[in-house]
């Protein structure tokens, strides 16, 4: 005589319906991953924009500058001395220009970490309400499944 067959599938909906996931829980999950990714992706922006206007500042400053400094001058000393303030002032705007950008990644480092911190106690908080909330139902799965 054949034996019969255990119905797997009917088994596992049995065991899924007993536990169920909570998609609230993911909801929450994704709206929260989703907040964060903004709030950094404006972080990010923000530091774009102001390093593009530092750097569209210093190309129009050089700009004008080598303008200066291409001017027919009387002396031929006078050529020799338009090349070395140009550099000097070359020298003195990279160090204003770059102690800018320090600033601007600075910023983005604070913010970044502030909000990695407060993202985290949220991830945080949200995952300690998902275990409770599992572990309650399970709980009182398994005592529906002790009285039968």
């Amino acid at each position: 005589m054949a034996a019969k067959t255990q119905d797997y599938t009917a088994m596992m909906k049995d065991m899924m319906g007993a536990f169920p996931v909570d998609t609230k829980a993911m909801d929450e999950a994704f709206k929260t991953t989703a907040t964060l990714n903004e709030k950094l992706s404006a972080v990010a922006l923000e530091a774009a924009e102001k390093s593009t206007e530092i750097s569209a500042k210093w190309t129009k400053d050089t700009l004008t500058k080598l303008a200066d400094m291409s001017k027919v001058k009387q002396e031929p000393a006078d050529y020799a001395k338009a090349m070395t303030d140009f550099a000097s002032a070359q020298a003195e705007v990279a160090a204003e220009n770059m102690a800018a950008y320090a600033e601007i990644a600075k910023k983005v480092q604070m913010d970044t970490v502030e909000l990695m911190m407060a993202a985290g106690k949220d991830f945080s908080e949200d995952a300690t309400a998902a275990m409770k909330k599992a572990t309650d139902e399970m709980t009182t799965a398994a005592k529906k499944a002790s009285v039968k």
